[in-house]
């Protein structure tokens, strides 16, 4: 297995920590954990995760519809090294494209910050850097977020079942009432090891998150309070969701160059990158649940 090609794109060199990974996802179960690796490789090779760095979603106005409509980018490193990835919870619409378009560029940023971020970070500072952080905006957050609940489960099984334990700390930021209705149910529903990786900041958290992170590496919406998470309110490359910003120009240069190596073999077809979605775990299916009942009744009693 480890001489498998397939294999190293997960492991990227560092087997050790690959494993401690699954591991930890695991319980410390030894026989759970190498289920899990096993189950992760044969969906990859089912689903030729291996080729999906190849497969630009085209045209480009699609892309770009995407990408204004699935709001994540990486505005930096912390101090310690681990990437920032921020994530627009808030104001994400996912109503430009199908599911699929939408989970094959999930994936497509999942591999590229596996493949190229990670281990960039790596060989730069010559030590193993396998996790990141994530900065979630709850500007914008409505009730219609109910209706995509479903994309998100499916999201979520996706990075909990075959990129497990690649986040260290999940910030949330601009939280409205109606989050805060939601994750006092939620949170006990949560494993106690990934409760403990959820900080729920005050404002936009740019105080708290300059005490790992220089303010260059910020997201757009924590550099002042009441700057909010607009999707427009930043030039290109200021705003890290924009396709026009560093990041996204050169994961889409890289899907596009990589896509070139491959065209003599086979041609670039047009249509979304089909992959099969798994069961969410009995954990997600459970707070999916929970967060729409309790949406509901929030709604209910906003009627009344």
């Amino acid at each position: 297995m480890r001489s498998d090609l397939k294999y190293e794109n997960v492991h990227q060199g560092h087997v050790t920590e690959t494993l401690m990974r699954f591991l930890k996802a695991r319980e410390w179960d030894p026989s759970k954990a190498h289920k899990m690796l096993v189950d992760c490789l044969n969906w990859r090779v089912q689903n030729e995760i291996g080729n999906i760095l190849s497969k630009p979603i085209v045209p480009p106005d699609l892309y770009r519809a995407i990408r204004d409509s699935q709001l994540i980018g990486v505005s930096g490193y912390t101090r310690e090294c681990l990437p920032v990835f921020a994530i627009g919870v808030g104001l994400s619409t996912f109503d430009k494209a199908s599911v699929h378009y939408y989970v094959q560029s999930h994936i497509q940023i999942n591999e590229y910050r596996d493949r190229v971020i990670l281990p960039s970070a790596s060989k730069k500072h010559g030590r193993p850097i396998t996790t990141c952080i994530k900065i979630l905006d709850m500007t914008g957050l409505k009730l219609s977020a109910l209706n995509q609940i479903k994309l998100l489960t499916i999201i979520s099984s996706i990075d909990d079942l075959n990129y497990p334990e690649r986040t260290n700390t999940y910030f949330i930021v601009n939280v409205p009432y109606i989050f805060s209705a939601c994750w006092k149910v939620v949170k006990p529903l949560l494993q106690e090891r990934t409760r403990k990786k959820v900080q729920v900041l005050p404002g936009c958290g740019r105080d708290q998150l300059l005490n790992i992170m220089d303010y260059q590496s910020l997201p757009h919406f924590c550099r002042k309070e009441g700057s909010g998470s607009s999707k427009h309110s930043e030039n290109g490359s200021e705003n890290c969701y924009s396709l026009d910003h560093p990041f996204h120009q050169e994961l889409y240069n890289y899907i596009k160059q990589q896509a070139r190596l491959r065209e003599a073999v086979e041609p670039i077809k047009q249509g979304s990158f089909h992959v099969d979605f798994p069961e969410p775990p009995d954990e997600d299916a459970e707070i999916a649940k929970t967060i729409e009942s309790e949406l509901q009744e929030f709604e209910n009693g906003r009627d009344h």
